[in-house]
Parts: structure tokens; sequence; C-alpha cells
């Protein structure tokens, strides 16, 4: 039986543009990183560490950023454990393990580093009998504070309105990551992503003190939010979905706004059999709009090539503009369906 990798969820819009209605589908996308059936065996490292020369210039950066105590440190940490953990899952690896022999460290400047160099990959991996090696290149954040006083009026005792000043502190953590995998086998580079999350705190009070309690938290805020980054990346070898909107034409004739109404209800199917109806009409801009939403139907019901032949009509034989995006985006969808069958057959 012919997969379908089309999981339609199907929701109508409330609401029409004009001469169009949306409907929304999820779809299921290949992963974003290709991971090779050669590879059985993975390495994780945290390369994240800075260098001895730069120590002096991070300490510094941490105090003028403030940053919590071995918050970098920590944080790397956790992104690796959840990275470890998402890989650990994937039955399709007979061994993911941390490699706590290797310690590399990279400058501490807060970029990306050179990659490492494959004379250092092959031994890492030989030494350790790895395939595969992920790399953890970069782990960084950086804080900054915004304070200020706002004058309010406070409620007296007596009901009597008091002037004063109210404390205002927001505190903005910036994390940035780097991540490597490389691939030992063949000597490729899978994949190399920079990313960054922020997250921020705020507190606000008739003294500082009260304003300032927006710093409690924030180490465990940046904790949680590099967990989640370690575990997204760990999840990027694995197929995802997504939700996908399109157009579809209710009006033109009576058969258009009865297939409204059934494709409202999610009788999806006999909507198409409306629309085939019209695709012989004697208006040309009718019977484009009626070959438009077959191609939509064909999508709803896993058939891109069909999607396509209809679309292509649409726009060739009846000049509808709205089909010559489609044909793209179908043809982009029937690429990553095949990429998506590559990446199951090495499973």
């Amino acid at each position: 039986m012919k997969k379908k990798y089309f999981i339609f969820l199907l929701s109508i819009s409330l609401f029409a543009c004009r001469s169009k209605n949306i409907v929304t589908m999820s779809v299921i996308e290949p992963a974003p990183v290709t991971m090779p059936a050669s590879i059985k065996t993975i390495g994780v490292i945290n390369r994240s560490i800075a260098t001895d020369e730069s120590k002096k210039m991070d300490e510094a950066d941490k105090i003028l950023s403030l940053e919590g105590k071995n918050l970098d440190k920590e944080g790397a940490e956790k992104c690796v454990k959840a990275l470890l953990y998402e890989l650990q899952k994937n039955t399709r690896f007979t061994q993911v393990k941390f490699l706590d022999n290797v310690f590399l460290k990279n400058s501490g400047l807060g970029v990306l580093p050179a990659p490492l160099s494959w004379d250092a990959v092959e031994k890492i991996c030989t030494e350790n009998k790895i395939d595969c090696l992920y790399s953890l290149e970069l782990y960084d954040t950086d804080s900054k504070v915004n304070y200020s006083v706002v004058p309010v009026t406070l409620k007296g005792p007596l009901g009597v309105d008091i002037p004063a000043v109210e404390h205002v502190a927001s505190i903005t953590t910036h994390i940035k990551v780097g991540w490597r995998i490389y691939d030992a086998i063949n000597k490729n580079i899978l994949d190399e992503f920079p990313g960054s999350a922020s997250i921020t705190s705020a507190g606000r009070g008739i003294n500082p003190m009260v304003a300032l309690q927006a710093v409690m938290g924030r180490k465990e805020a940046v904790l949680d939010r590099s967990n989640s980054i370690g575990e997204s990346y760990g999840q990027s070898i694995l197929p995802y979905q997504t939700r996908v909107s399109r157009d579809y034409y209710v009006r033109g004739t009576d058969n258009f706004k009865i297939a409204r109404r059934k494709a409202q209800t999610g009788n999806w199917n006999e909507a198409g059999e409306l629309w085939k109806k019209e695709t012989t009409h004697a208006k040309r801009k009718v019977a484009g709009r009626a070959h438009y939403n077959m191609a939509i139907i064909s999508e709803i019901n896993g058939d891109i090539d069909g999607a396509i032949q209809w679309a292509e009509k649409a726009y060739e034989n009846y000049k509808n503009k709205l089909a010559l995006r489609y044909i793209n985006i179908l043809k982009y969808r029937k690429s990553q369906n095949r990429l998506l069958n590559q990446q199951q057959e090495t499973q």
C-alpha cells in the first residue's frame, strides 16, 4: 500500500477572503539532518569550554553581563545531557555515549569556532570506537539589565492618594549555541547549526530589592531552555509535523457554494465531486477555479502528482494565477516526500 505522508488535521478559517477560504493541514517534513545508514555508533562531546588564554576575558564578561556563577558551564551540560538522552532513545543506533575522556576547548569569544580537523575527528572516533561525533561547539550567555523608576500613586490607610515611586527591573539573557555533527566514516560535516534564544524576567516594587527579585529564577529558566535546546537538536534527525495553509475557491456557481459547506463539515470528497463537475464549465474563469480546487482535493488525498497536473491545467489552459504559485509549492512538497522516503529507507 502506498504510504501517505499527509496527516489531515483540517480546519477551515472562520472568515472568507472574498472568493476564497483557507484550509490548513498537517504535513510531515523530512528530518532537517539526514543521517547516513552506515552510522550506528555516536559519541557526544562538549567543546564549548573556554581556553586558558581567553579565561580572563571570559570571567570579565561574566561580571559585566551579570551572569550567574558557572551558568555557561551548567547550561552547556544541560544541552549535552538532553541531546544525549534524545539520541539514546533512537533505536537505529547501537550505542550513544558521552565522551568524558575528550577535553577540547574553544576561544571563548562567543563565536562558532573553526571545525575540528579530520585528523582530530578520526583520532577521537577510532579511540572510542564510534562512527559519528556530535559536538557542542559553542555555548555562551550574555545578560543585560534594564532598570527604571516610575512615579505611581498608592492608596493610604485612610484612602488618601500618596505619591510614590516604583522600581522596575528586567533582565534579558541571550543564549548562543553552536552544534556540529562529524561523520567520521565519510569525512563529512553532516550539519553545522548556530542557534540562539532569549529569556526575559522582570520584577517591580516600591523598593529596589523587590524589583531585583527578577534575578531570582533566572538561572533555572536558562537551564530549562538549555535543556530544550539539546532536546530539539537531538530530534533534528527525525521527521517532524508542521501545518500548512492553502487557499481554495468558494464562489463561482451554486456548486461552489454547496462544496464550500461540505468542506466546512469535512466532506472533502463530496466537495471534490462538485468541483469536478465545474471543470467543464462554459466560463473559463469558473473552469479554471474548478481545476485549481481539484488540485487542492488531490493534495488533501495525498496525490501530489495529480495535484500538480490539475494545477498545471488551471494555469496553462485557464490562466489561473494562483495556480502558478501552487505548482511550485506542490513540486517542493514532492521533493520533500522523496527525501522523506530516502531517509526512511536508512532506518
